[in-house]
């Protein structure tokens, strides 16, 4: 027997059941593209990691063989925090007005020029030039730190921690490239320590964006679906969700920057080798990356609130064990801890700010984030070198506790509040 209304009846449901099955059609879809586009970067960024590797373990000691003062060995680091800080919003601005790829190339080109410049200020022995030459490696860095929220754009709301985690795995390798082409290369050209390290970073520079030419992200729409322009920056930006994940950012990533550019140099300081306080620093940025494997499924399945959580605590468990002793064991497991408490931590505030803004707003809401935590980090890095020269490695693990204590209060405010729905 036919069911009533015959053919009409059917079409009917026909229509009703495409209406619900086609969300999931385009969220397949998009997925596919988001993986796609996941893979690229997280190569990408296995390379481009490199850059961040060589400056911040090499920075420090090529600062202390040429800075005027001692107190100013650290400075190249700054300088490279400064120029990642300084070209976070440039990066959005491209990446709104020509799109994400012609924003990382541009990246990339800085990036080779700083390997170049590095070389011929080691030649020539000019701390000057040298801090020229890590400003613009922190401009590459601005640039591949928005490869995680590019990770995002296309990604549903279910496979956007994912995305963003797969990302972050790609400074796996990283972990190696960087360390292992310091230790093949610092002592190449004698008498010229780190030398040809630069020169290989620059190469390093070049391939990346070989790989970037073929990653696919639609630009951003200007307008949103109702045709406005999105909400005003200062309204998003005092979205309580957004402050905090804001502030755990800057807990995160500034707590880890103040500890591990003066990791390299109290471990030299303490009488420890070259060699032990590199591979001190790639297994920190192994453990930084190598939990993205599953940091994402973690959010997923925990929430990003408990995940920050688990971060925050520790980084403050590294401080201890930096307390606790001046062995090389103390330092690696120190800094091991350091890289899995930022991983969390910073994962986790990644994903609660991409839920805080609606698609015509990311760049500037993205940007803004950036901004603010290496900002931090400016200042964190500064404050390393003197912390470190005129107090010593304890004070530089002591000062991690307050900061920790007012994020993870923030956090668990945040958390009695509930979480709201995802803009």
């Amino acid at each position: 027997m036919a069911p009533p209304g015959g053919l009409g009846y059917n079409a009917g449901n026909l229509g009703i059941l495409m209406t619900a099955v086609q969300p999931l059609a385009d969220s397949a879809a998009g997925d596919r593209l988001a993986r796609r586009n996941a893979v690229i970067l997280a190569v990408a960024q296995a390379l481009a990691g490199g850059n961040s590797t060589v400056v911040i373990t090499t920075g420090g000691l090529i600062g202390a063989a040429m800075a005027p003062d001692p107190g100013l060995a650290t400075l190249p680091v700054t300088g490279y925090v400064v120029g990642m800080w300084a070209g976070t919003l440039p990066v959005g601005l491209l990446a709104r007005r020509f799109g994400r790829r012609f924003a990382f190339q541009t990246g990339t080109a800085c990036g080779v020029l700083a390997g170049l410049i590095g070389y011929v200020a080691i030649l020539q022995a000019s701390f000057a030039l040298f801090l020229l030459s890590t400003v613009l490696a922190g401009l590459y860095a601005a640039a591949h730190q928005a490869y995680r929220f590019a990770a995002a754009d296309t990604a549903s709301e279910g496979f956007r921690p994912k995305a963003v985690s797969w990302v972050m795995a790609g400074g796996v390798f990283a972990g190696f490239v960087g360390p292992q082409l310091i230790i093949f290369t610092k002592d190449m050209w004698p008498p010229y320590l780190f030398a040809a390290t630069y020169v290989g970073q620059a190469l390093v520079a070049l391939l990346s964006a070989a790989v970037l030419a073929f990653v696919r992200i639609p630009t951003p729409p200007r307008r949103g679906a109702t045709g406005t322009r999105g909400r005003p920056l200062g309204e998003i930006a005092r979205q309580p969700r957004f402050v905090v994940a804001v502030l755990c950012g800057v807990a995160s990533y500034a707590l880890m920057n103040l500890v591990m550019t003066s990791a390299p140099l109290a471990m030299v300081g303490c009488n420890h080798s070259v060699t032990d306080a590199t591979l001190g620093l790639q297994w920190h940025v192994l453990a930084m990356f190598l939990p993205s494997f599953f940091t994402g499924n973690l959010i997923a399945r925990f929430g990003p609130e408990r995940v920050i959580g688990a971060g925050l605590t520790l980084i403050a468990a590294s401080a201890a064990v930096g307390l606790s002793g001046l062995t090389v064991g103390h330092f690696w497991v120190g800094l091991v801890l350091l890289g899995l408490g930022w991983n969390f931590g910073f994962v986790g505030a990644t994903t609660m700010v991409t839920q805080c803004h609606r698609p015509e707003e990311r760049n500037t809401v993205q940007a803004l984030n950036d901004f603010l935590v290496f900002g931090s980090m400016v200042v964190a890095s500064f404050a390393s070198g003197n912390l470190l020269s005129t107090f010593g490695w304890a004070a530089v693990n002591q000062v991690v506790f307050p900061f920790i204590a007012v994020a993870g209060a923030a956090l668990i405010w945040l958390a009695t509040k509930g979480r709201p729905r995802a803009v």
